[in-house]
């Protein structure tokens, strides 16, 4: 088979590239036009100087955030994210440049606001319309991997389905190697033992080799490998236990030792835990200056009137590592002793009529920015729980109280997903479960500001699952 029929995949890195440079000064030039901010006399050469620190700060940010949309799989909202972190680099790598070099230069924020905004909208747009054009190419048989599996097993077979999803991931699967020949007639194409890959793979040009043979056949493992790192063929080892740990799972290594980590953790690392907590400091401080003394006559007021009792109630919930802390509220209950132990329910005599309206609103949540500032608390997280809550379905529910590995919030993912009020069983909590736990482990910033809209916008609309 002719090698052309892989399509130049390794050009595919550099012409996205190419485009990003194209599209960032088309879009310099545009806005340049647009504003008129600069006069037709300023473009001087200081602005043409500018025009080339805006390409270097591009070469130097792809570097640390490199284009990956060859990737077998690449979502739109992931192209969105990455488009915008390499934006944000970029940015700061040029104002950073322009102050080390002392250039001063008029109207120059106003610029870049413009410039930067309508930058990462047409970004993100091309790079969605490159990696669609990438999907075509490779549906009409373009760009894809010839790709041997060794190993017949139940991981190969899982391997095969998933490599077989789409032809869009580019994978050309020739076949299976295994030495069990019962194996033959069932597969989907079996060409031979494992003593033959070598010949195989060299006659038919194979690019890549997915091992799925269970560690006990190590003599064969090694053997297969070396043979592939001589003739600089890429190795994939499919550990066993994929055939029961259905998830994706992260590579690292203390000195030589490969270890598996089961779920990424994006707040585990110091820079997004600044980022979420200075965001968390500087909205929180922004509310409850502006916003909290109007929020609190007027609520306190009303929920006197209500019903007698202290305006801000305070309870025990259980916080980041399972560490218990104080969670306050507006009061939307008379008085009573199963306030700590007994959920709120549909109609539930306990809740006052205002009371109905502040949870139905989220205004009861509105003290808990004060959990916030002190750090108990994040604005956005998995909601806290009454500790009767967590001693009961951490023993019912496998990861429950992974949910735990990051600050509770007042508003969260599974909230903005149908997810509040009364659960009446298990499977509703495990539910709600899942979706804090795909919180933590897909957390972005933009995730927060999503959340954060959604659940403004909430209540304003109301839910009904809130009483």
């Amino acid at each position: 088979m002719p090698k052309d029929k892989r399509g130049y995949g390794f050009l595919i890195k550099w012409l996205v590239i190419l485009g990003d440079l194209i599209v960032l000064n088309i879009i310099f030039y545009a806005v340049y036009k647009w504003t008129g901010i600069y006069k037709a006399d300023d473009f001087n050469a200081k602005l043409r100087f500018i025009i080339l620190l805006l390409n270097f700060s591009y070469i130097f940010s792809v570097y640390f955030i490199p284009v990956n949309l060859y990737k077998p799989v690449m979502f739109t909202d992931k192209i969105a994210q990455r488009a915008l972190s390499l934006i944000a680099l970029h940015l700061i790598i040029f104002i950073t440049s322009l102050f080390f070099l002392k250039m001063e230069i008029d109207a120059l924020p106003r610029f870049m606001i413009y410039y930067y905004l309508l930058l990462f909208v047409v970004f993100t747009v091309w790079r969605v319309i490159a990696r669609e054009a990438l999907k075509l190419y490779r549906k009409g048989g373009h760009n894809y991997k010839r790709v041997i599996i060794v190993g017949a097993g139940k991981t190969g077979m899982n391997l095969y389905s998933e490599l077989k999803k789409e032809v869009t991931y580019g994978y050309n699967i020739y076949g299976f190697f295994d030495d069990n020949l019962l194996l033959k007639n069932t597969l989907p194409n079996y060409l031979g033992m494992t003593h033959e890959v070598e010949d195989y793979v060299l006659q038919n040009d194979i690019d890549e080799i997915y091992c799925t043979l269970p560690s006990s056949e190590d003599e064969k493992i090694l053997r297969i490998f070396n043979f592939a790192e001589k003739n600089m063929i890429r190795f994939y080892i499919v550990p066993e236990f994929s055939r029961y740990l259905k998830k994706r799972l992260y590579l690292e290594s203390i000195e030589s030792m490969p270890i598996m980590v089961v779920r990424p953790e994006p707040l585990q690392f110091l820079h997004n835990q600044i980022i979420k907590r200075i965001f968390d400091i500087v909205f929180s401080l922004f509310f409850l200056i502006v916003f909290f003394p109007w929020f609190y006559i007027i609520i306190g007021a009303l929920i006197k009137l209500s019903s007698p009792g202290a305006i801000i109630f305070k309870q025990i919930r259980t916080g980041i590592y399972g560490k218990n802390f104080d969670c306050y509220k507006f009061r939307s209950m008379k008085i009573n002793e199963n306030a700590d132990e007994k959920q709120a329910e549909k109609d539930d005599p306990r809740i006052t009529k205002f009371g109905h309206f502040l949870r139905r609103s989220n205004l009861d949540e509105i003290p808990q920015f004060f959990n916030v500032l002190k750090g108990d608390m994040s604005v956005i997280g998995p909601r806290p729980h009454m500790l009767k809550h967590t001693e009961l379905y951490s023993t019912l529910i496998d990861k429950y109280m992974v949910r735990h590995l990051v600050k509770p919030g007042i508003s969260g993912w599974a909230q903005v997903n149908g997810f509040r009020g009364e659960t009446k069983t298990t499977k509703q909590m495990e539910d709600r479960v899942k979706y804090d736990v795909w919180y933590l482990e897909n957390w972005t910033f933009l995730l927060d500001l999503k959340i954060l809209f959604v659940t403004v916008f909430n209540m304003f609309k109301g839910e009904k699952n809130a009483y």
